[in-house]
């Protein structure tokens, strides 16, 4: 392909085009917004294709810094910041001597971009729709899209104060969760809340919800409130995918969830690549609805009450789960940055569906709840780690971060372990 004609970017666009495996030279490089595990496995897989990466977070102790893997550089917090950080990113393209792609790995860059988006849209490529994707990070809005494009979600209010959750707990079923409009949001709350750096709480009774608002309400008052979907963490599906600059998917692979820290409300630990149409379909409905472009996850759940598959949340960004779809055989962030460069590729389906995806910083401590609980016997804990497996955070190339995620790992399930033997004595 000659790369010195065709669009902004110098890749020539047209027929469908095989996908390359590897960058060529003068190829753009990316820039990863959030150098947590989950961008730094993004980064890890550019680098590894010939094609420079830039991390960026505010986040002094996240894993990039310690990396071999790409560049990590701090900024301002956009949120709290949002001008500092917007002089950044222009500082940091000029830095590059190029117009570098950006792909964000966490929210708070998902919004940041959205909010910028045309003052950065000289300086980087990204997806024409970064505004609907920072509106899909704010839960209150993910859920009125939703029923908007009629995708079935829980029974769901946005509350701003006590009176709003009364109306909900009127009429709803428990068990609940409450939960932040951005998770940010709470990481953010006072320290010793309880609420602190929760993803959501979950709760039995309307009195108990009640209580856990008390805690938010004097810092950030705005909410969701949702009915817990009934059902084991193994009705839990993530679907995984890209769609071009045209609207059209070009990768897309389902992913089951068979353990998850916090147990029954928290994110997978372990996952398996699965077939499932329906899932596909639906989620693939909503986003063409949308007219999405870019990387984006969809995590669901089967009502045990009816088999039904109802949203539980929209990650509209490269994800942790997303890490799997590369070993599934969909690269959705090489995808992405393929067709921001102009190529017309063919779609992606997943063709490897025989492995276990696990993230030991959140399974080792889903464990001993998980066997308290009697959501697993030690048979099937044992294998569940039979190969093949697949590692979000084991990498023994990347020593430094590795060694500092088993540590952790293990002190929690060690921790755990102990937690469950004197609560049986």
């Amino acid at each position: 392909m000659d790369l010195t004609k065709g669009n902004s970017c110098g890749v020539a666009t047209g027929a469908l085009t095989p996908i390359p495996k590897r960058g060529g030279q003068g190829w753009p490089p990316v820039v990863v917004g959030c150098v947590h595990q989950t961008g730094l496995n993004l980064m890890r897989n550019f680098v590894r294709k010939g094609v420079r990466a830039v991390g960026i977070d505010y986040v002094r102790d996240h894993e990039g810094f310690r990396s071999i893997y790409g560049e990590s550089r701090v900024c301002p917090n956009p949120d709290e910041d949002p001008g500092g950080w917007l002089d950044f990113m222009r500082a940091l393209a000029r830095s590059l001597n190029a117009r570098p792609v950006f792909i964000s790995a966490a929210d708070v860059f998902v919004s940041a971009l959205g909010r910028h988006a045309a003052d950065l849209r000289e300086a980087f490529i990204f997806s024409e729709t970064a505004k609907l994707h920072a509106d899909l990070c704010t839960k209150e809005r993910q859920y009125a899209l939703a029923e908007l494009h009629g995708f079935p979600c829980p029974r769901t209010a946005y509350i701003r104060n006590e009176a709003d959750l009364g109306a909900f707990t009127a009429v709803a079923r428990f068990p609940c969760v409450l939960k932040p409009r951005h998770q940010r949001e709470w990481e953010a709350l006072p320290q010793g809340n309880p609420l602190r750096g929760l993803k959501l709480i979950s709760a039995q009774t309307a009195e108990q919800l009640a209580d856990h608002y008390r805690h938010t309400l004097p810092h950030q008052p705005d909410a969701i409130v949702q009915e817990f979907i009934p059902g084991p963490d193994d009705a839990k599906y993530c679907y995984l995918s890209v769609y071009a600059s045209d609207g059209s998917r070009i990768g897309s692979s389902v992913v089951r969830e068979f353990r998850a820290f916090p147990v029954s409300f928290g994110s997978a630990s372990v996952v398996a690549p699965v077939v499932d149409d329906e899932i596909e379909d639906l989620c693939d409905r909503f986003l063409r609805s949308l007219r999405y472009t870019g990387i984006c996850e969809i995590e669901v759940k089967r009502d045990a009450r009816d088999r039904s598959v109802k949203l539980i949340e929209v990650n509209p960004r490269f994800s942790g789960t997303g890490d799997a779809a590369i070993y599934a055989g969909v690269d959705v962030g090489w995808l992405h940055y393929l067709d921001l460069l102009g190529y017309k590729l063919p779609p992606v389906k997943a063709t490897r569906l025989n492995f276990r995806h696990i993230t030991f910083r959140r399974d080792f401590p889903a464990i001993p709840p998980s066997l308290a609980a009697g959501l697993v016997t030690w048979g099937g804990l044992f294998r569940s780690y039979r190969p093949p497996l697949e590692f979000y955070d084991f990498d023994l190339r990347d020593w430094r971060v590795t060694a500092s995620t088993m540590k952790a790992a293990c002190r929690a399930l060690v921790g755990g372990t102990l937690r469950a033997w004197k609560a049986r004595a």
